[in-house]
């Protein structure tokens, strides 16, 4: 739409106050963002022009919510009720995220995963709104001209992504934007985002996906993926455009394929404000579930030994996360690699081995292993046996690995092992919590990627910890908009891992539980946010001058006020009229 048809009142804490609107009448409706649908007053219908073109009788948002639930009820599937709340979104954002805040536990599970994957399979089909942007090499060198577009809405925040490693499904094509559509909305729910401060980016350099190319439907640059210097060049020229037109954004770059995940946020962590939450979210989170481990049986992070079984970009990113935590404790970079191994489809990641480059920094010297006299032995066994792991991390997608006899082996290292099967969906999960609870008679601390009902055992009810990313990724965002962080150091996330941990109360530990319930999400997110922001001051690359030049007595105290203040609510804006 025209820019300079309505616009937003900011306060000095860079909070909406207001809409500021030269719209009248039903045109109003139109527009996401400032729709209020049945929601208008008697007096904004005389003021704005819209008598008449609504029912007479107004409805709260709290009554909008509660018809919108209903009607979500009504829906076949969860594909479904993703269509539903995404056309709501396209016609209110408001009441859409009042509707998913008002269960977030339930909400979550269909604007993200697991529905979102299925939504990205069926994205040309079920296509009803164009959001975001689609960058494809036919509009690539008018990046910058394209994203002037947005300027009018203050963006804060860009997901991208290429589209190739979408969650455990791989290339979808054009189709991966529903992961930046659901990404966003979390921030949104999480750290108070608003919806017009966010924007999903496509990077569409085409798909190797066979299916998706073969079909007559499919609206995504109908080619095989650019590979070499020419994908490199038009990341290049989407990250060139991005710097010059939001300086100030923040851009997470979200599901690239392993080796690109990494080239591009090491090529790009000095040129943008940018992290990738595969790799260090997924970090983050897992330390944090580590952390409250630690804190249940009073042992520190520097005497564990760590086996990361899926050496892909999660579990890379875990590894380097975990060294981070033990340097900042005190250990050598040496000393910290040499607690953590990481295993692969072929066992052991080992330096005699030719490996992805990503790989490298925790490959293991075959000659220092006095137990592995052939590269068989490094089996996921052995290696928890011989090398006395105690926190077992797994991200392989190898469904049932973590199998009795290696979930054993690691009791006999300490009381209470550590076992996180993170693998999504359910399906692939290295083992299912109830097997674990059972072969460690109820000793294990266990947190799990997907979503598990309770589990019994010996007359004990076990409540399973998610290690979801969505407890880490708002907070770190808002953390480093608000105190103007101009780079994202591995820090952020270590604060991160630290305030999500400090989140689970004394009595979930008691209980054995590693994180908190998404049902604090936005709690948790404040605390995070608050955890960053001042590592972020404190290592000097934050500055405090995003947004206002109040004073306070610290930059703590100023950082906090402003974080709180700057949140956005899911509630109704009143309007000023031009």
């Amino acid at each position: 739409m025209p820019e300079n048809l309505y616009e937003f009142q900011y306060g000095e804490y860079g909070n909406t106050e207001a809409i500021i609107t030269k719209l009248a009448g039903i045109s109003l409706q139109y527009h996401n963002f400032i729709n209020k649908g049945t929601a208008f007053s008697i007096e904004e219908r005389e003021k704005l022009g819209l008598d008449g073109a609504l029912p007479p009788s107004p409805r709260s948002l709290e009554n909008q919510v509660v018809n919108s639930a209903v009607k979500v009820d009504k829906k076949g599937d969860d594909i479904e009720r993703f269509i539903y709340i995404r056309a709501l979104f396209d016609r209110n954002a408001t009441l859409a995220h009042a509707l998913i805040k008002s269960n977030i536990e339930r909400y979550m599970g269909i604007i993200y995963t697991p529905t979102v994957g299925l939504a990205c399979q069926r994205y040309s089909s079920i296509f009803r709104n164009a959001n975001g942007i689609h960058f494809y090499p036919g509009n690539i060198d008018k990046a910058e001209s394209i994203l002037r577009h947005y300027v009018h809405r203050g963006i804060r925040v860009a997901v991208v992504t290429d589209n190739q490693g979408i969650l455990g499904i791989g290339d979808q094509g054009a189709g991966g934007i529903a992961i930046c559509l659901g990404k966003l909305m979390l921030y949104t729910q999480g750290a108070g985002i608003a919806p017009w401060h966010c924007l999903p980016i496509s990077l569409d350099v085409g798909t190797n996906n066979k299916e998706l190319l073969g079909d007559s439907d499919y609206l995504g640059w109908r080619h095989e993926r650019l590979t070499g210097d020419d994908y490199l060049r038009f990341v290049q020229r989407f990250a060139k455009a991005f710097r010059a037109v939001f300086p100030n954004a923040l851009c997470q770059w979200e599901d690239f394929s392993k080796q690109n995940a990494f080239a591009i946020r090491d090529s790009y962590l000095h040129d943008l404000i940018s992290f990738n939450d595969d790799i260090q979210g997924t970090g983050s989170i897992t330390l944090a579930g580590v952390l409250t481990a630690m804190r249940i049986k009073k042992e520190s992070l520097t005497d564990q030994v760590y086996l990361i079984h899926g050496a892909g970009a999660g579990g890379v990113g875990i590894a380097e996360q975990i060294e981070t935590a033990l340097i900042e404790e005190g250990l050598s970079k040496e000393m910290a690699r040499a607690r953590i191994f990481t295993l692969d489809s072929r066992g052991l990641v080992t330096s005699d081995r030719k490996l992805d480059p990503y790989k490298e920094k925790f490959a293991k010297d075959p000659n220092k292993i006095d137990w592995m006299k052939d590269p068989a032995d490094g089996t996921l066994e052995n290696v928890v046996r011989n090398e006395k792991v105690t926190v077992l991390i797994g991200t392989s997608g190898q469904a049932g690995c973590f199998t009795q006899e290696v979930i054993q082996a690691s009791m006999a290292n300490t009381d209470r092992p550590v076992i996180l099967p993170l693998s999504n969906p359910t399906s692939m999960t290295e083992a299912l919590p109830e097997d674990i609870y059972k072969w460690t008679d109820g000793k294990a601390l266990v947190a799990t990627g997907s979503p598990f009902a309770p589990v019994s055992h010996n007359g004990m009810t076990f409540k399973i910890g998610q290690c979801n990313n969505v407890f880490v990724f708002p907070g770190v965002g808002l953390g480093i908009i608000a105190s103007g962080a101009k780079e994202v150091l591995p820090s952020f996330f270590t604060a991160a891992a630290h305030a999500v941990s400090k989140c689970v109360s004394q009595e979930a530990m008691d209980r054995g539980e590693l994180l908190p319930p998404v049902k604090e999400l936005r709690e948790v997110s404040l605390k995070v946010a608050q955890a960053v922001g001042l590592t972020a001051i404190n290592a000097n690359v934050g500055h405090l001058c995003a947004f206002s030049d109040f004073q306070h007595d610290n930059d703590e105290t100023k950082l906090n006020t402003l974080i709180e203040k700057m949140r956005w609510q899911p509630e109704y804006l009143p309007f000023i009229v031009k």
